[in-house]
């Protein structure tokens, strides 16, 4: 099972006032446009900034969301002011098969973090499978 939730406040520099320097919007938006797939992706403003939203479920990893860390990735480096998380469960990442991994965005930068809140998914979510 591969699955992701995550947000995105879209700045275009740590210094960014009212949009200024503006925000490369045709350029996140088409790195979002090229990110098909059943999940969720979505750009759209609210308040007066810019917000991204991503989320999937899927059996494996594969396919288009296993880009889903580079697309948050490629957007940073578009907006290095931006900052957000990304949650994401793959119970096929040795070592990490029952845990969530949270990958923070700021100033342009992703880190991968372990996450203490949701895991272990056994049996902080899930009972453990008693055949």
């Amino acid at each position: 099972m591969f699955e992701y939730h995550g947000w995105i406040t879209l700045r275009s520099t740590a210094e960014a006032v009212d949009d200024d320097p503006p925000l490369r919007l045709d350029e996140i938006q088409d790195l979002i446009n090229g990110y098909t797939g059943p999940g969720l992706v979505d750009l759209r403003p609210v308040n007066g900034a810019h917000h991204v939203h991503l989320g999937g479920f899927r059996n494996h990893r594969g396919g288009r969301d296993a880009d889903v860390i580079e697309l948050f990735t490629r957007i940073g480096h578009l907006a290095p002011g931006s900052y957000g998380l990304l949650y994401v469960h793959d119970d096929e990442d040795p070592g990490h098969e029952l845990t969530f991994r949270v990958h923070r965005l700021v100033r342009g930068a992703v880190t991968a973090h372990a996450d203490q809140l949701l895991s272990p998914v056994i049996p902080t979510l899930e009972d453990e499978y008693v055949d």
